[in-house]
């Protein structure tokens, strides 16, 4: 799982490098499966329920499992939230990141890529052994809140393994000692899923764009961490 892991890595470096005003999420999805090949995995998502492509390339108010497509171009001032799985030798591996499209954001986004991205990490420091599913969404929940956003409910974080989505669910919300505990071994995907509005969301027709009710921006970031007797081992970096 960590060759897996930076597999995913290289990949999201790469076509990060290619978010630009004028460039298409096509154009992502189509280096994304270039560099998948070159290093010998295969795509996780492409098939997956039928999902039509490698990446998810989800724009402003799309919170996540946005399909690229030629005729999306990005725009300056916009935010793109990249998702990409691998599965290499029957193990799996998946990351998310948001990158803003030309570095010149609004003080209120550039406060929600970063309060989402450190979210991710309060999640991380709470996957210990011992502890349950509910402190890694408490962390997560309790971080975003305080600074004035929401997290979205009805998509989660999740188990992976030999399967892209193995339980336990992995909420960015709950109860610190609730819910399913951690064990030596078991190995999160751990996804923050943070809206600059309040936390609605709804499918668009093509019945996989998740996007904000209100219209707000929202920001997802995302690392698969292994529970280990030495604390969180982040096998996506």
């Amino acid at each position: 799982m960590r060759r897996s892991g930076r597999i995913v890595r290289e990949v999201l470096d790469e076509v990060s490098t290619l978010v630009k005003p004028g460039a298409t999420t096509m154009d992502l999805e189509h280096a994304a499966e270039r560099k998948i090949k070159e290093l010998g995995a295969k795509p996780a998502f492409k098939g997956y329920y039928d999902y039509p492509c490698v990446l998810c390339t989800s724009i402003n108010e799309e919170i996540v499992h946005g399909i690229p497509s030629e005729k999306r171009t990005l725009k300056a001032g916009d935010i793109v939230s990249i998702d990409c799985g691998v599965v290499l030798d029957g193990y799996y591996g998946d990351a998310a990141i948001t990158v803003p499209v030309d570095g010149s954001l609004t003080p209120e986004l550039s406060k929600l890529l970063e309060v989402t991205r450190k979210a991710l990490y309060r999640g991380i420091e709470a996957t210990r052994i011992g502890n349950a599913v509910g402190d890694v969404g408490a962390a997560v929940q309790e971080f975003v809140e305080a600074n004035g956003f929401s997290v979205v409910r009805e998509f989660v974080g999740h188990g992976i393994g030999t399967k892209l989505h193995e339980e336990p669910q992995v909420p960015n919300f709950g109860t610190r000692g609730h819910g399913a505990r951690l064990r030596d071994g078991m190995v999160l995907a751990i996804e923050p899923m943070v809206n600059s509005g309040k936390p609605g969301t709804r499918v668009l027709d093509d019945k996989w764009t998740a996007v904000t009710a209100d219209g707000s921006y929202s920001a997802h970031f995302e690392h698969c961490v292994a529970v280990t007797k030495d604390g969180p081992l982040i096998l996506t970096q």
